[in-house]
């Protein structure tokens, strides 16, 4: 039982990361732009000949 005092605050800790890591990725613009990463999958870069 006395290892929930080590597992609990690390939990809690890594939720808090992901939590601030998500945020950034919010406000550097991540999601800005998702139809055209979507639509990018469908155009063929390939050369012919390659």
């Amino acid at each position: 039982m006395t290892v929930l005092i080590y597992l609990v605050p690390i939990a809690l800790g890594l939720g808090l990361i992901g939590l601030l890591t998500f945020l950034w990725s919010l406000r550097s613009g991540q999601y800005d732009d998702l139809e055209g990463a979507a639509s990018r999958v469908l155009w063929d870069d390939d050369v012919a000949g390659s």
